[in-house]
């Protein structure tokens, strides 16, 4: 019987597509990591989102709701067998709403779309976050199931954000901020409905509003005029968080930058994140911030340079190594956006940080003012910061263009 369990065991973690791994968690909250295959930054303690989506989806009992930016499948990833699990659900008669963003439907596959719409009990509905506040979209990678755990990280529903990107999130069983996550679901829900039909759905909260910053856990989200009521303000939160610290601030991402992507190539000035950065430096606070090497582009990388050269901040990029399999697009990067505060305070979210996410596009964070979780979560960042993938930037050095979709 022992043999038998043993083997139950070794195989349900094969089909996750991770090895067995005890899970590091708090009350309510459980980290997930991504490791991106060929490298050492794996974690023995922390379990795979793979794993934890295909858990969440097995124990699934009525319903699963989840909100994605696109879909990427690929036949033989990891990431077909945590889908395979998400259609045996509605199989078996769990309610699946599954929402897009419009604009993310041109990056995702067709087949992959064709596979959501073959799956028993799932609606899919498209939004176009871009008729809500001008030029949005859904950022944020979240699910819910039975209305009581989530999850929110930086995993796209893409096979590459389980094998090929380094990215971080959250198994929550808090309720409060559970129900906060679906209440957002649900409100991006219906604004689908009126904006199919033409109409636009009305702003929630006209009021910018941090929240109560002080609390144990919290969610924070974006934009903050279609918040539910209770849902902080992101772009209000992170400046209050960083004008908070005391000490230290440690953040990963993809992308910084005091910039607005907006449409035609335009880059409006957007400063509200860098200008609480840069004053946290200044009285004082070391920052120690993580990019990855696709930050390295104009004119993101003068504002990078221009940061660098200040008192108390150190930045480091992240190039991580071909797959021996060969270049994959849009993969090999840390897609991570954390934050850790005074080894005190752990943010967990889904926005880079620059204009058009906090302002214009659905994300969510979430924080945790928990020394356990922030301790644990900055020795994850540590992990990549002192590996042979992270470099200083040099003010100094002219940067070639990153490699992203085509090889250079």
């Amino acid at each position: 019987m022992r043999r038998v369990l043993m083997s139950f065991v070794v195989s349900a973690a094969f089909i996750a597509g991770a090895p067995a791994h005890a899970e590091f968690s708090i009350p309510g909250f459980e980290l997930v990591q991504t490791a991106p295959v060929e490298t050492p930054l794996h974690s023995d303690d922390l379990r795979s989102a793979a794993a934890v989506w295909t858990e969440l989806f097995d124990n699934a009992r009525s319903e699963i709701v989840i909100g994605q930016f696109y879909a990427v499948n690929k036949p033989g990833s990891v990431f077909e067998k945590v889908f395979e699990h998400l259609a045996a659900a509605g199989k078996r008669g769990v309610k699946i709403r599954f929402l897009l963003d419009q604009k993310g439907v041109g990056l995702s596959e067709k087949s992959t779309i064709d596979q959501l719409k073959a799956i028993p009990n799932l609606e899919l509905r498209i939004l176009d976050y871009s008729k809500l506040t001008g030029n949005g979209i859904i950022h944020a990678k979240y699910l819910v199931v039975d209305g009581a755990t989530a999850y929110v990280g930086s995993q796209n529903f893409d096979w590459r954000s389980f094998e090929h990107i380094h990215e971080t999130g959250l198994r929550i069983t808090d309720a409060k901020v559970a129900g906060q996550v679906l209440a957002i679901f649900n409100q991006d829900w219906r604004a689908q409905a009126l904006t199919a039909q033409g109409l636009k759905a009305p702003a929630l909260n006209v009021k910018t509003e941090a929240g109560d910053i002080r609390q144990n856990a919290f969610l924070l989200a974006s934009p903050n005029q279609y918040n539910p009521s209770g849902v902080g303000d992101s772009e209000t939160g992170l400046p209050a968080l960083l004008a908070d610290a005391k000490s230290e601030v440690r953040i990963q991402l993809l992308d910084y930058a005091p910039l607005s992507y907006g449409p035609k190539g335009t880059r409006p000035y957007y400063a509200v994140i860098d200008n609480a950065v840069r004053a946290a430096a200044n009285r004082g606070v070391k920052i120690k911030l993580m990019v990855s090497n696709w930050n390295l582009e104009q004119p993101a990388l003068v504002y990078l340079k221009s940061l660098a050269i200040l008192p108390n901040v150190e930045i480091r990029v992240v190039t991580l190594p071909v797959a021996s399999t060969g270049f994959i697009p849009f993969a090999r990067v840390i897609h991570s956006k954390t934050m850790v505060i005074d080894n005190q305070v752990a943010w967990v979210g889904t926005s880079n940080w620059a204009g058009g996410y906090m302002d214009l596009s659905r994300n969510l964070e979430v924080v945790m003012r928990n020394e356990k979780m922030a301790q644990r979560l900055a020795a994850m960042q540590e992990q990549t910061w002192s590996s042979p993938y992270a470099q200083a930037l040099d003010i100094n050095k002219q940067y070639a263009k990153p490699a992203k979709g085509t090889p250079e």
